[in-house]
């Protein structure tokens, strides 16, 4: 495919216009003239430099690569149609749908960036943390930085202890046999050669304790709404955990919040305060 670096310009330079920082969580501030979104901010949430977005708008530069185009797609919210658009504009074919995909539906982000005071996080099926709120991070460290297969809170939960120190120990028994569960009801439904099938066989051959579990044949295992999460200052928090599915992608938005009144309320207050100084 050839890039359409008028088109692809027009596209971006309409989309940044049309969106309000409010619109995808950044701060008004003060004194702002700029209509819609300036292009220092689109790079900010796209992960790149202010230079090379604006080169891109002013149809300079390199071709774009799929990985800085997907940056830019989730950066301005587009929907899984502006996305494509957007590839197809760069000159790439545009990445798969469904389960696979690690698009964030605008609307999922809509909710998301509005979490300001409390722990959430949106995952993929496979238990893979694509965006965490500041105080999710403080609450459990920073879980967007694994890559590979570790990325799968399932797969390090059997090959990296330190997984375990993040929950209560009564409820490690349970969330062993969970996760062995989930896994092995999304490798049956998404099938041989699914990056769940793959995990299953990655720890098939490197974790005796999920040979056992998984031997077990269990399925149907939910995640408990109840959480304990033990945090290295605060000690045990318990959240209750609500749970908003977007059906399209197959991700899953988490919201963690205390009782109000609870000590575990008062513990988030305090987080808040304390922030990931101690996590680091």
């Amino acid at each position: 495919m050839i890039i359409d670096r008028t088109g692809m310009a027009e596209f971006l330079r309409r989309r940044r216009e049309s969106l309000q920082p409010e619109d995808v969580g950044l701060p008004r501030g003060q004194r702002r003239r700029t209509s819609g979104l300036r292009r220092e901010e689109v790079a900010l949430l796209a992960h790149m430099s202010t230079d090379y977005y604006s080169r891109i708008e002013r149809e300079r530069g390199p071709q774009p690569s799929e990985q800085m185009i997907a940056s830019i797609a989730q950066g301005l919210h587009l929907s899984l149609d502006e996305r494509d658009h957007l590839f197809r504009l760069a000159g790439h074919t545009p990445p798969v749908r469904g389960p696979a995909s690690e698009h964030i539906s605008p609307g999922l982000l809509r909710i998301f960036d509005r979490l300001h005071d409390t722990p959430a996080e949106i995952v993929t099926e496979l238990g893979e943390t694509l965006r965490q709120t500041e105080l999710g991070v403080a609450l459990t460290g920073d879980l967007t930085a694994y890559t590979g297969p570790e990325r799968a809170i399932g797969y390090r939960w059997f090959t990296d202890p330190t997984t375990r120190l993040l929950y209560a120990e009564e409820d490690r028994a349970f969330l062993t046999r969970m996760w062995a569960s989930g896994l092995r009801e999304m490798a049956t439904l998404r099938g041989p050669g699914s990056r769940a099938a793959e995990l299953a066989e990655l720890l098939l051959a490197r974790s005796e304790e999920f040979r056992q579990v998984w031997n077990e044949h269990e399925v149907g295992l939910r995640p408990r709404q109840v959480k304990h999460f033990v945090h290295p200052e605060l000690g045990v928090l318990e959240l209750t955990c609500q749970t908003l599915l977007d059906p399209n992608q197959s991700h899953m938005l988490l919201v963690y919040t205390a009782a109000p009144g609870s000590e575990s309320y008062e513990k988030l207050q305090l987080l808040s305060v304390i922030g990931t100084q101690t996590l680091r």
